[in-house]
């Protein structure tokens, strides 16, 4: 996800592109629709790593290794378990606006933290950070995505390449690169691809085939299908708005159709996955569900929709945080 994005006008440009989208003129996918699991609940569940340790009254609190973190959550529409005290000893707090990824600043209540941290995920160290759009350089609810990924590849008994579109800080790439796929990263974002740089050298990573790409996403994906460039497994997580490097709009109603076909259109012969992610939209998961099974007709396998939600401590709630469509080939 790219973090620099102002999320109001993000939806009222949403709505606005809605209305005014013109279906795109390509042909739709030809053959039978893919077969379909839904809903498909996917849960990250507390441990040493992470821990949604409470959540309620728009805000969650969390714990990232030794550090407890809150930040706001509009999802918590209930009543916090936990008691102020609970609330109050913690490390960081954002603060400013709490739209979703509202610009903002933190507030540390005890020793002032630097602006990066370690962190770690399943035996991999990587760098947090504290942005002023309240994210710390990871989304652990994605971490079923990985573990699936993971185990396509360790599977195919063959050399897999990954390309990761909206790739962010790496998490997923480093993931991938461990299990011993070739990885090509995309992000719109200089900033972004240094910070992913970062993790794979603190990673223990630096030796793995990892190609570091700043372009846009939507362009990069057009030239691969120009290049006859295929990958097995392809992950995009795009932003319901942005920006790309040299200017280029991208409006997630408008553009994700078209960005779906490329996925396809650059998948091998024996692909393996395809996996789209979706935060901070005003949709249904059926409607990515819809656009995954259309757009894969007539490659056989299955499309898996649902939601990726975070188990809470403190009294065992689902906080659910994105949508996702994945087409698995088997």
């Amino acid at each position: 996800m790219n973090p620099n994005r102002d999320p109001q006008r993000d939806r009222r440009r949403q709505d606005r592109a809605a209305a005014d989208a013109v279906p795109a003129a390509a042909a739709r996918a030809e053959g039978p629709l893919p077969a379909e699991t839904v809903p498909l609940i996917l849960e990250r569940e507390p441990d040493a790593d992470y821990a949604l340790i409470d959540s309620g009254g728009g805000r969650k609190l969390e714990r990232y290794g030794p550090y407890r973190i809150v930040r706001p959550e509009g999802q918590a529409i209930w009543r916090p378990a936990l008691g102020p005290r609970d609330w109050e000893k913690v490390d960081a707090v954002f603060t400013g606006d709490t739209d979703e990824e509202g610009i903002g600043r933190w507030r540390f209540p005890g020793r002032p933290l630097g602006e990066t941290w370690p962190m770690r995920h399943d035996g991999l160290d990587y760098l947090g950070r504290f942005t002023s759009f309240r994210h710390v350089g990871v989304f652990p609810e994605q971490a079923s995505h990985w573990r699936h990924m993971e185990g396509l590849i360790a599977g195919a008994g063959r050399p897999v390449r990954v390309l990761n579109l909206f790739g962010y800080t790496g998490l997923a790439s480093l993931v991938a690169a461990r299990a011993g796929a070739e990885v090509t990263h995309v992000d719109a974002s200089k900033k972004a691809i240094g910070w992913a740089r970062e993790n794979q050298e603190r990673a223990g990573l630096g030796d793995r085939p990892i190609r570091w790409i700043v372009e846009d996403a939507m362009k990069f994906a057009e030239r691969e299908e120009r290049r006859g460039s295929r990958y097995d497994i392809v992950l995009f997580d795009p932003p319901a708005y942005g920006r790309g490097p040299k200017g280029e709009v991208w409006q997630l109603f408008q553009d994700l159709p078209r960005l779906t076909e490329l996925c396809r259109a650059i998948m091998t012969d024996r692909p393996l996955a395809a996996v789209l992610t979706a935060y901070s939209i005003r949709a249904s998961f059926f409607a990515v569900h819809a656009l995954m099974r259309d757009a894969f007709a007539g490659m056989g396998g299955r499309v898996e929709s649902g939601e990726l939600v975070i188990r809470e401590e403190a009294a065992g709630r689902a906080l659910s945080t994105s949508l996702f469509a994945r087409w698995v080939a088997r």
